[in-house]
């Protein structure tokens, strides 16, 4: 009782405090709040501690009433602590588990015919095993009706051509975000058709005024023959396009096509080589070779 009484006063400290507090206002409000959750973990101590009392109140007073009732004192403890029950050994629960019978009602469970005076158990099955087979059988009924009868669900080849087409798909918006990544270090020759009929248009938009519409050479030089002033392979025609030469009259065109038009110009201009188109303008810049690697100078007209 000493220390309920001690626990009770703190709790009345505690809750006094912060109106003490209020009235002068030197306390910042922070520790009113810590104050006033102080005062209610007190309370909840104080209720867990009553009911700690209590409890052993009561105890107290059913001794007294067994006792009264004459009780012994070991018949007191016995019905206050009850002894827990014993557990089942492993064996039994293992054997219930499985529907097993114990190996004491063996006899019972003997087949009566024998082979060469070998007999066998009439073990029934575990039930798990047969939860597990009506399990199946449902699943089984329900697949068909999904997949066989309703056709709420896709067949397997029907699955397949499903995402074949969604790889597709994803395929080409992956090109697509990759195209325009390509630079003059990255570009590759491609003879795809749908690659040369872009840059086909491109160049008939952007490219004729200079270079003829079969790029032939007007005031630009000619596209088709051996003769590069600025080199003749993929990359020098991407970077040529690209950052164009402005000293000879050459745009550039970064700003105007995308990474993936340049590249489409370049591979069009590419395929264009040795198609010999009539009134192509006379060679300029050096001869390139891709077979042998050598170079052969030409007159070069800016």
């Amino acid at each position: 009782m000493k220390y309920f009484r001690l626990l009770i006063l703190i709790v009345l400290i505690v809750s006094v405090q912060p109106a003490m507090a209020e009235d002068d206002g030197l306390i910042p409000a922070k520790l009113m709040n810590e104050i006033g959750y102080g005062a209610i973990i007190g309370m909840l101590a104080l209720f867990i501690l009553s009911m700690l009392v209590l409890l052993r109140a009561l105890k107290a007073l059913t001794r007294l009433t067994l006792k009264s009732q004459g009780y012994t004192e070991e018949q007191i403890i016995a019905e206050l602590k009850p002894a827990k029950k014993a557990k089942k050994p492993k064996g039994e629960v293992w054997n219930k588990l499985l529907s097993l019978r114990p190996l004491s009602e063996e006899s019972e469970l003997i087949i009566e015919h024998d082979y060469d005076g070998i007999q066998e158990l009439d073990n029934p099955i575990p039930g798990w095993f047969m939860y597990l087979f009506y399990i199946t059988i449902i699943f089984a009924v329900g697949y068909i009706l999904t997949y066989h009868v309703f056709g709420f669900g896709q067949l397997q080849y029907d699955e397949y051509k499903t995402e074949m087409a969604q790889a597709d798909i994803a395929k080409q918006q992956y090109l697509s975000k990759a195209a325009n990544r390509v630079d003059e270090n990255t570009v590759k020759l491609v003879t795809d058709a749908t690659v040369l009929a872009s840059g086909q248009a491109i160049f008939k938009q952007s490219c004729v005024p200079c270079h003829g519409d079969h790029a032939q050479g007007v005031v630009g030089p000619n596209l088709t023959d051996d003769y590069w002033l600025h080199g003749g392979k993929i990359n020098d025609v991407f970077k040529t396009i690209k950052y164009g030469v402005q000293a000879k009259g050459m745009p550039t065109w970064e700003k105007q096509l995308s990474p993936k038009q340049i590249s489409d110009v370049a591979n069009y201009i590419k395929s264009l080589h040795g198609t010999n188109p009539a009134g192509a303008k006379e060679p300029q810049g050096e001869k390139e070779t891709d077979n042998i690697g050598t170079k052969d100078k030409a007159t070069a007209k800016l």
